[in-house]
């Protein structure tokens, strides 16, 4: 439904002028909603479209569709899910009795290594998604210029309850740079965050201790 490489998507024919969004499925709705909403949250930084270009969701497809997917386990009578989409991770209730779930952050500066333990005690619901060049090199872009952006960062990972949002906020964070993507994550409710530099310096948000196991 939403490829941006297959010629038969919904998306697609949309950016073509053969669909309307009403002539979609709703899901589609649905996600250019969330993205509108990211995009104005973040001031920009997060776009589906750069510099005015082609519309382009998969920036929030990903982290929605997770999300989703364990909301749909959940609904079924699962008590612990956890759903992993492409490294960032939803979940929701709890794997066993006084058993919270944990979640390990990849060191981006050093292959194999954690540089972070993330813990869901005393949460219902918490994501964990990170954005970087460690695993897909520079490809997120500056939505103000349409090119790789270049920042000081090589990593954030943002924890908040809903993956949609984590995946959002993390790759808007990760072009702001780390001073000013620090400052604006500080700001937003429910949500902290690991930031680290090319230099190997480490930045977090004040209430992240409290997430790490």
């Amino acid at each position: 439904m939403f490829s941006t490489y297959r010629e038969d998507s919904q998306v697609s024919r949309l950016v073509r002028g053969e669909l309307t969004v009403g002539e979609c499925d709703p899901e589609v709705a649905e996600v250019l909603a969330l993205g509108a909403e990211a995009e104005r949250a973040s001031e920009g930084w997060f776009s589906m479209r750069y510099q005015g270009g082609r519309l382009d969701p998969t920036g929030i497809v990903k982290g929605w569709a997770a999300e989703r997917a364990a909301r749909v386990i959940a609904a079924a009578g699962v008590n612990g899910v956890s759903v992993n989409g492409g490294g960032d991770v939803q979940l929701l209730g709890v794997p066993g009795p006084d058993r919270p779930w944990r979640v390990g952050v990849s060191d981006p500066l050093r292959p194999g290594g954690l540089a972070a333990v993330v813990s869901a005690a005393g949460a219902d619901e918490l994501a964990v998604a990170t954005s970087g060049t460690v695993e897909r090199g520079a490809h997120i872009v500056d939505p103000r210029t349409g090119r790789p952006a270049v920042t000081d960062l090589v990593a954030v990972t943002v924890v908040a309850p809903r993956l949609t949002w984590a995946d959002c906020w993390a790759t808007a964070a990760f072009a702001m740079g780390s001073r000013d993507g620090l400052r604006w994550l500080e700001s937003i409710p429910d949500v902290e965050a690991l930031l680290i530099t090319a230099g190997d310096e480490v930045r977090c948000t004040g209430g992240l201790a409290r997430r790490l196991g």
